[in-house]
């Protein structure tokens, strides 16, 4: 004190008076504020922001947000951009106890990793999935179920609790999961028939039409020492492949029962396996037609190691139309099936059962020859 008198103790009212005064700007570190204005809180965007930025109505960009089919290409576009400029995101703990859904699909592969990531089948349709549940508030869950072990522990996981719904693809014969998915009422599609089983939604390409116009364009430039190599008979498209390439015959009104058939599972070391059992019996054919393209690869390295030329001596087709076809030497002549735009209408399909919409039962995608040098 500039009198010289001791400090005085602040009274309480004193106290009071000094704990109620506003807090300023300039408060020192460690104050607390309240969260507003200048704290870097921001309320996150609603549904109905959305909406007003898409300049659609509320039901529009919430069918939208949830993944259905029943919206116009130009509104889908629009509520998309709008969920981009404005970072809107779904709550989707707030919208599963609402809906009862987990927004999560699952993509069941009957076969072994090794096969998934290697071949690019697996990959494409992949790839056509991601892409449609990429507009969609749905997440992927990939699993691969190659062994029974695996197929029991993927049908105890896949219920309503974990998955809204399920595709399923490269089914075999002895496969149940079908039969078990339906029994539980989970909304699943397939990709491709399956042998002994009657799947609810099925999305296939037309194996046989592809099948019958590979041999019937073999046929075309003179072959007549057909082989197949073709493709497991527990899976429908190996069956399917090789009654296509019969009636080709048929057709051209030769023996259907002419062909000198092998057997493989899609794979580059079956296709050359395959080729060498053929070789072995003592034909030397003059066209092979392989139901895959890494089954093709096979057969050329083993017609290559009998001192055959591809398609001098042997003209050669494949079957899938996939990226091989233009690395081999020469370039594969093989079946086109739109293997990606498969995943996105299995997609498109499973997310309109999980909306409670009917849908085509079967839907069957067409092939087309695709010439090239092999043939």
């Amino acid at each position: 004190m500039e009198d010289g008198s001791a400090p005085t103790e602040p009274t309480d009212t004193e106290v009071k008076a000094r704990s109620t005064r506003p807090i300023s700007s300039g408060t020192r570190a460690g104050a607390v504020r309240e969260p507003g204005t200048g704290t870097g809180a921001r309320r996150p965007p609603t549904i109905d922001e959305v909406a007003r930025h898409a300049g659609v109505g509320r039901g529009t960009a919430s069918r939208v947000v949830n993944g259905s089919t029943h919206v116009s290409p130009a509104a889908r576009a629009a509520v998309q951009e709008a969920i981009e400029a404005l970072g809107y995101v779904p709550n989707r703990a707030a919208r599963s106890l609402v809906t009862r859904r987990t927004d999560t699909v699952a993509l069941v592969v009957s076969e072994p990793g090794d096969r998934v990531f290697g071949e690019p089948y697996f990959g494409a349709i992949v790839r056509g999935v991601g892409h449609r549940l990429s507009a969609s508030p749905f997440q992927l869950l990939l699993t691969m179920a190659g062994t029974d072990r695996d197929r029991a522990h993927v049908a105890t996981y896949l219920t309503e609790q974990h998955v809204d719904g399920v595709l399923l693809l490269s089914l075999h014969a002895d496969d149940d999961l079908v039969t078990t998915l339906d029994r539980r009422g989970v909304p699943t599609v397939c990709g491709g028939a399956v042998v002994g089983s009657n799947p609810a939604v099925v999305v296939d390409a037309d194996n046989r039409a592809g099948g019958a116009a590979a041999v019937s364009h073999l046929l075309s430039v003179g072959r007549r020492r057909i082989a197949v190599l073709t493709g497991p008979q527990d899976m429908a498209s190996g069956r399917d492949r090789l009654d296509g390439a019969r009636d080709a015959l048929t057709t051209a009104g030769l023996d259907r029962e002419g062909l000198v058939v092998a057997f493989g599972d899609y794979s580059e070391d079956s296709g050359e396996r395959a080729m060498r059992e053929v070789l072995g019996t003592g034909l030397v054919p003059d066209a092979v037609f392989a139901a895959s393209d890494l089954m093709a690869v096979g057969a050329l390295r083993v017609l290559r190691q009998a001192g055959l030329r591809v398609p001098d001596d042997v003209a050669l087709v494949g079957f899938d139309d996939s990226a091989v076809c233009r690395h081999t030497d020469p370039a594969l002549t093989s079946v086109n099936q739109p293997v990606e735009e498969m995943g996105r209408v299995m997609a498109d399909l499973l997310l309109a059962r999980i909306a409670g919409e009917t849908v085509p039962a079967q839907t069957v995608l067409p092939t087309r020859l695709v010439v090239r040098a092999s043939g």
